[in-house]
């Protein structure tokens, strides 16, 4: 069972690890555009939409209040018995409810967002069927508890609602209104089921890897917790330490010895994945266009690397060994003190290229950039945007972390070598920040894009094609390193998009995956062990939207630019991607067809 709303925060990454659900760091921008007014049927779009949020905030309180909606703060995810059951009866109830509103609405785009949020409501039961039935429920509650804490202890966040969070802690541990601690919730969940021989177990390396992130989840806990001075928590932080520390022995001695090695996900289960992902082609054509795409960004890069390789005078045997040439520029890296500053130079410069360019509207105002914690790397150990709450926005900016390492099984972690050196600004900053996804979360804030287009038709092949597509609009503008960079990077979207079905298909081994990543793409060891880790059991079937997402987007322009000829605006096309919100590929294209192309052929007529 994962909530709809999750599903969001799995996307934006660069490399999605686990789902961290937070904002820190920046306070709240006084500068920032306020919403503009909602068209009536987006307010009675979002009336019906409550309908559906109130129906699984029960479960996931944590990331409904992240989000924005009101009355969760203190609340924490139900693991208590027949959670699945009543997640799906609870969801099937509000469909049904929004079944008989469709029945009545007449207004056409009320009708869609309605329609939108049934298919989200049955997807969402299809998929905790398919989990309950395959899947052993087994939780990496530390995890889960840090999580939930940082998402009302930030600077974003109002006061009054920081000391929330001393609430919250204390209904983790058993000692608020719920009286029993969501690890032994947890346990039981598990032990229920485990005598059942036909479910699929947890891998043992995302077992692994949970018990050896515990003592940097309590250290970060604690650090939030003295960072915001909130008194009085002391008796439930001790709480927490005990039996975060007792739910990681439990689980060596019960998860771990019998944890699957083969990290497959059932065949059913990765269909189902790759649906949710937004991915609605056969995988097997997938890494097929995925091959071809590998190799023709691969000649690319080897006719540029001699040239990058001449204007910054890198000794390498071979200038045409593209991965050789991105290795020494990867040595000239920057300390992690000045990653923050360092990166601000480029993205202070993307800004007045796109508006030059007419690439798209950007507001005037800076993006947030910062770096994560050391618990908030354990969690997302990858570059990765959060978005700003999108209910009751009153001027909170999303952000763009960079993690400067990952965390190993041991407790120790790989440093990265991949977003520390100059070349890297230059693509990370418009895929994570402007024109990507801080550019597109901040337009459904602003533009006042419904519920049901944000929250409800959420797909990551929309929302990392949109980043994909928004690091090539700006390749042209980008000095060469920044080019090759960027090339790289969508090599790596293929190799994913190979890798990932591959995997879950049984079609290679994760030994030689790391090695097309490490050798062929040229990433770190911290990095790949990264992406193979998401591939396997962080979230399989998530890494070929990149690519996917960006061909649909690819194929969707070069469409409108035959229909419009030399009337079309690159502008007004990319502007009003931007306003469907998170529309599926389908809908999306049926909007530009219907609605864009029309009006730019009746704008052209009057001129």
């Amino acid at each position: 069972m994962k909530p709809l709303t999750l599903a969001i925060a799995l996307s934006l990454t660069l490399a999605v690890g686990a789902p961290v659900l937070a904002q820190t760091a920046q306070p709240a921008a006084k500068s920032a555009a306020a919403p503009k007014p909602s068209p009536a049927w987006v307010t009675q779009s979002n009336e019906y939409a409550q309908v559906l949020l109130k129906s699984q905030a029960e479960f996931a309180p944590e990331q409904m209040s992240f989000f924005g909606v009101p009355g969760y703060d203190e609340r924490v995810a139900d693991l208590k018995p027949d959670v699945s059951k009543r997640f799906r009866a609870q969801t099937a109830k509000a469909r049904d409810e929004l079944k008989a509103k469709l029945a009545t609405e007449r207004d056409p785009n009320v009708r869609q967002d309605l329609e939108i949020m049934i298919r989200a409501a049955d997807d969402s039961i299809e998929s905790s069927e398919l989990n309950e039935r395959l899947m052993l429920p087994w939780n990496d509650v530390p995890q889960i508890v840090f999580s939930g804490l940082q998402g009302l202890l930030s600077d974003q966040t109002p006061p009054e609602r920081r000391a929330k969070a001393l609430e919250r802690l204390k209904n983790y541990v058993g000692q608020g209104t719920e009286t029993t601690p969501i690890t032994e919730l947890a346990k039981a969940r598990y032990t229920e089921r485990a005598s059942d021989t036909k479910l699929t177990h947890p891998t043992r390396l995302e077992v692994e890897q949970s018990l050896g992130n515990v003592d940097t989840y309590i250290a970060g806990i604690r650090k939030l917790f003295d960072k915001y001075k909130i008194e009085g928590a002391q008796q439930a932080l001790a709480a927490m330490e005990t039996q975060l520390k007792d739910y990681g022995s439990w689980a060596r001695a019960n998860v771990l010895p019998t944890a699957r090695t083969d990290t497959k996900l059932p065949p059913e289960l990765y269909a189902n994945s790759l649906k949710q992902y937004g991915i609605d082609i056969d995988p097997k054509l997938l890494i097929r266009r995925a091959q071809v795409e590998f190799m023709e960004t691969r000649a690319a890069m080897q006719q540029l690397a001699p040239l990058v390789a001449k204007a910054n005078d890198l000794k390498v045997a071979d200038p045409h060994d593209y991965v050789a040439v991105i290795r020494a520029l990867k040595q000239r890296n920057m300390p992690n003190d000045q990653l923050e500053a360092r990166y601000r130079t480029v993205i202070d410069e993307i800004d007045p290229i796109i508006r030059k360019e007419r690439i798209v509207d950007v507001p005037q105002r800076p993006m947030v950039m910062r770096l994560g914690s050391e618990a908030e790397s354990a969690a997302q150990p990858a570059p990765h945007f959060l978005p700003a709450p999108l209910i009751g926005n009153t001027g909170q900016q999303g952000q763009f972390v960079l993690p400067v390492s990952v965390p190993t099984a041991d407790g120790k972690a790989l440093e990265y070598d991949d977003f520390n050196f100059d070349a890297v600004r230059w693509t990370l900053s418009a895929h994570e920040g402007r024109p990507g996804h801080e550019l597109q979360f901040t337009a459904m804030v602003e533009r006042g894009i419904s519920l049901a287009r944000t929250m409800f038709a959420f797909n990551s092949v929309n929302v990392e094609g949109w980043a994909l597509y928004a690091e090539a609009e700006m390749v042209p503008y980008e000095p060469l390193d920044g080019q090759l960079i960027a090339l790289q990077f969508r090599l790596m979207r293929a190799a994913r998009a190979m890798l990932d079905p591959m995997l879950n298909l049984g079609l290679i081994g994760r030994e030689e995956a790391g090695r097309i990543l490490r050798d062929k793409v040229g990433l770190s060891e911290a990095m790949t062990k990264q992406e193979l880790d998401r591939y396997t059991f962080n979230a399989p079937g998530q890494a070929g939207s990149y690519f996917y997402g960006y061909s649909r987007i690819l194929e969707l322009r070069m469409e409108t630019e035959i229909a419009l000829g030399d009337k079309f605006d690159r502008l007004a096309f990319n502007n009003f991607l931007l306003d469907q919100g998170l529309l599926p590929p389908d809908l999306l294209a049926k909007a530009v067809r219907e609605q864009f192309v029309p009006a730019q052929k009746a704008l052209a007529k009057k001129k």
